[in-house]
């Protein structure tokens, strides 16, 4: 049993597919069936069954996983705690973000980075917040930068940086923005485009309509914001962005006694290791969420 394997064999139990995990891991679909083929000869055991284009795990494929993830990650861990021993910042840093907080957030603190720290190789993921804290959650990255979700537990701690207020927008033209005074219920009557319904900020929006005792008209979903202010800004729908993303395209929507809004920060794997680059980035995130603390107790000398 090798480290390629185990590798092969996290991939497909994930991906549910040979092909795909193939591809993640840049090999040949013969070659991936060959590592496990051995694996199975090894363990004497069938980890897989295949059933079609359907591959899902066997008792003994579940039993496995959570031992493959564990070899695996004692490993890196490992690694990084004697890399750690130089002190200095080098290697490389798995960084996790979301597409909005890396257009929008991250650019002036991945500069200040690289320039600190050129011996750092960035591998820099974008993907949905939800899928960055599984990312975590088995060791795939080091630290991911995202939309916070409203409870973490144990072994995955959250660090707030942002405060990112939301508002309700519309297109200037459409009915919600140019009728005069308007309530929640007014704005359930209408059409709206959501982050995809397993994404935070759905969830911290579907909140407040059910506290309400509202549901929602949503006739679309996508989780790409700016996709999002797309479809608002030609008169689709109606929908609840960052208020950083509004412009001249979207009116924002009055809503008495309504604040919305969602903490961005990133997270860790308590149990694990950190490299000297992710403790590196990290005071960097911690330097900016401490500057934006300070900043409106300087407004008020």
């Amino acid at each position: 049993m090798d480290l390629a394997t185990l590798n092969a064999f996290i991939a497909i139990a994930e991906l549910g597919s040979f092909s795909e995990a193939a591809e993640r891991l840049h090999l040949t679909q013969p070659a991936v069936s060959k590592r496990i083929a051995s694996l199975e000869q090894q363990l004497d055991v069938r980890l897989f069954d295949r059933l079609g284009r359907e591959v899902s795990l066997t008792e003994a494929g579940r039993a496995l996983l959570p031992r493959a993830y564990q070899i695996l990650n004692v490993l890196d861990d490992t690694r990084r705690a004697l890399s750690n021993l130089s002190g200095q910042v080098t290697g490389r840093l798995t960084l996790a973000t979301s597409h909005h907080i890396g257009l929008h957030r991250l650019p002036p603190l991945l500069r200040a980075f690289t320039r600190a720290h050129p011996q750092v190789a960035l591998d820099i993921q974008f993907l949905d917040s939800e899928v960055a804290y599984e990312e975590i959650l088995h060791g795939r990255a080091e630290l991911a930068v995202i939309t916070l979700a409203p409870e973490t537990r144990e072994p995955v701690r959250a660090v707030p940086v942002w405060d990112d207020p939301l508002d309700f927008v519309a297109a200037p033209e459409h009915p919600l923005a140019v009728n005069g005074p308007i309530c929640l219920a007014d704005v359930a009557r209408h059409p709206a485009v959501f982050p995809g319904g397993n994404t935070f900020t759905h969830h911290i929006v579907q909140r407040l309509f059910e506290a309400q005792g509202l549901t929602p008209n949503i006739a679309m979903s996508t989780n790409y914001l700016e996709t999002i202010k797309m479809m608002v800004s030609i008169g689709l729908a109606w929908s609840v962005l960052p208020r950083t993303m509004l412009d001249e395209q979207v009116a924002r929507l009055p809503l008495p006694g309504i604040q919305l809004a969602r903490q961005l920060g990133y997270i860790l794997h308590t149990e694990r290791t950190l490299s000297n680059a992710a403790r590196a980035f990290m005071q960097l995130l911690d330097a900016q969420r401490d500057s934006l603390a300070l900043a409106p107790a300087q407004g008020l000398t």
